[in-house]
C-alpha cells in the first residue's frame, strides 16, 4: 500500500518539471526518490513503520 501523503507532481510554483517529482502532503516539500521508495513500500520497506514523517504526522512517534 502507498502512502497516502505521497502525490507526483509535474510542477510547482508556476514551473514545469521535466518528469513528476514526489511530494509529500505531511511535511508539505517535495522529497528525494530515496525517500519515495519508502513511502511506496519498495525493497522490503513500509512506509507505516520506516517513515518518520509518516509516523510523526499520524501521531505514532512523538516529534
Amino acid at each position: 500500500m502507498t502512502c497516502p501523503y505521497l502525490e507526483y507532481r509535474g510542477e510547482s510554483g508556476g514551473k514545469q518539471f521535466d518528469h513528476e517529482r514526489a511530494y509529500c502532503s505531511a511535511a508539505e516539500r517535495f522529497v528525494q526518490p530515496m525517500r519515495a521508495d519508502i513511502c511506496n513500500d519498495r525493497y522490503d520497506l513500509n512506509h507505516e513503520e520506516h517513515c518518520e514523517i509518516y509516523r510523526e504526522h499520524t501521531g505514532e512517534v512523538e516529534s
